[in-house]
């Protein structure tokens, strides 16, 4: 129990706990895919996320800090994987070790057409949402995607793009394991910021968006 919850707020919790964030209904696990990605992003394999957000802040600090051109850092990458590879191959009789050979799973037909189809699902589900809030078939939903496209514009004005995919994927590979920690907490504070909304919208509602006057709704005639 979080030490800001007291009193009489106990039942409260008890009866908002139940409300999980985004009214998800399954683990949070299982809401990011439930495979490695979950794993990555929940740290349930720590040496695996960590060298994930190492590498990610390195491409960060070569392309920011240091002023890397991405073609330069490309060529760079493949040339010391080249002379890594041409050692190795040349090497590996004189160590009686095996010379480099290509996963089968890099060349495998079947894993592009996997990750294809998996692409393809998600695009299509998103652009069904997007299409449905654009149709304006829940206002509330309506307002909030207009006000968080603007926000997101007037932000990306003001900060780079790296920066801000940057700490997107930063945002992306550390909230999750915070949120799986206290979930509790969180959910309690977002089930109760989601009350205090929905007042203030049925306020908005009644005092603003019904007072505004309507054309007069023509009956349909019957044949």
């Amino acid at each position: 129990m979080p030490s800001f919850i007291t009193g009489d707020s106990d039942d409260e919790m008890a009866s908002s706990s139940t409300t999980k964030l985004f009214g998800r209904q399954r683990p949070l696990h299982a809401v990011l895919g439930g495979g490695a990605v979950a794993d990555v992003f929940l740290w349930r394999k720590r040496n695996l996320s960590a060298a994930v957000l190492i590498g990610s802040t390195v491409i960060w600090f070569l392309f920011e800090i240091v002023e890397y051109h991405f073609l330069t850092l490309l060529c760079h990458i493949f040339l010391t994987a080249m002379l890594i590879l041409f050692i190795w191959s040349n090497g590996a009789p004189l160590f009686n070790r095996e010379p480099p050979t290509i996963p089968a799973i890099i060349l495998s037909e079947s894993a592009f057409q996997e990750v294809a189809r998996g692409f393809h699902k998600k695009l299509n589900r998103f652009l069904l949402i997007l299409f449905d809030i654009a149709c304006g078939k829940e206002l509330g939903l309506f307002i909030l995607a207009i006000a968080s496209l603007w926000i997101l514009s007037a932000i990306t004005s003001s900060i780079n793009t790296l920066n801000l995919l940057y700490f997107g994927f930063l945002s992306m590979i550390t909230l999750p394991a915070l949120y799986e920690r206290y979930e509790q907490e969180v959910d309690y504070l977002a089930s109760k910021s989601n009350q205090d909304i929905k007042r203030l919208y049925k306020r908005f509602d009644s005092e603003v968006l019904n007072k505004i006057p309507r054309g007069p709704v023509k009956e349909k005639k019957s044949k």
